[in-house]
């Protein structure tokens, strides 16, 4: 993918500064893109800004964003701030997520705030801004998960919250499309990342690895080129939710 050509387009990446972010942004820095790269809080600081420092080694005008996008006035911000630095934004991908394994008797209503909040309140509303912000052909896309054709206990929160994703993507798809504008999801398999070790147990993570007919987890080297053809040469695929996982779930 990377010799594609994006000089002059300027890509927003959510979650862009670590894991399959940080990859995305350093595969569009070698493609030419301008970057707008937004991270969650201190603890991502330094990663993002060694993402940062590689993106501009390899000649990418980029800039970081820290904020909260469960508050949708960082996410307006974070537009705002790309159409300022940047010019313009053409390809808008949100990759922001978080797990949470536990039994369904045992979440607190606080839990289940907090994970509609990350994976569904924040997704919503970073379709809205892009569709207000975004480029006419613009493209857009979200990383949601393949758990969403699981048939399994212990994830209601987090797969029940990047569930309505998927009817988030299909509405903005058919409302932009009048402008030309694409707007896919992406669901990986469980990521070989400390996304995913924080919640599994040894022996969770043997059946994860064992679960996927391709064998092993997913590799980020394995989504990032899906993204980046779905927001490029994949354009005229639109309104999908495209499983990418090994063979890990299917429908």
């Amino acid at each position: 993918m990377n010799n594609i050509n994006l000089k002059n387009k300027v890509v927003l990446i959510a979650g862009g500064g670590k894991n399959l972010g940080g990859l995305l942004s350093r595969d569009f820095a070698k493609m030419g893109a301008k970057l707008a790269i937004h991270y969650n809080s201190d603890n991502s600081k330094s990663e993002s800004e060694k993402t940062l420092a590689e993106v501009k080694a390899l000649g990418a005008d980029a800039f970081l964003f820290q904020g909260d996008l469960t508050q949708v006035t960082n996410i307006t911000r974070f537009f705002d701030e790309a159409i300022s630095k940047l010019g313009r934004v053409d390809i808008a991908i949100n990759t922001v997520g978080m797990v949470l394994k536990k039994p369904f008797l045992e979440t607190t209503e606080n839990e289940y705030d907090i994970m509609a909040e990350v994976n569904s309140k924040a997704a919503y509303f970073f379709l809205q801004e892009a569709g207000k912000k975004i480029n006419d052909n613009g493209k857009i896309c979200t990383i949601v998960t393949s758990l969403l054709a699981a048939y399994t206990g212990l994830y209601s929160t987090y797969a029940g919250m990047k569930a309505p994703v998927e009817h988030f993507t299909r509405s903005a798809s058919k409302e932009f499309g009048v402008r030309g504008i694409s707007v896919t999801a992406v669901a990986p398999g469980p990521m070989d990342t400390p996304f995913f070790y924080g919640q599994e147990s040894d022996e969770a993570v043997a059946y994860h690895k064992s679960a996927s007919a391709l064998g092993g987890l997913t590799d980020i080297k394995n989504i990032a080129p899906i993204v980046e053809f779905l927001v490029t040469e994949g354009w005229w695929i639109t309104g999908q939710t495209i499983f990418a996982n090994g063979g890990y779930t299917t429908r």
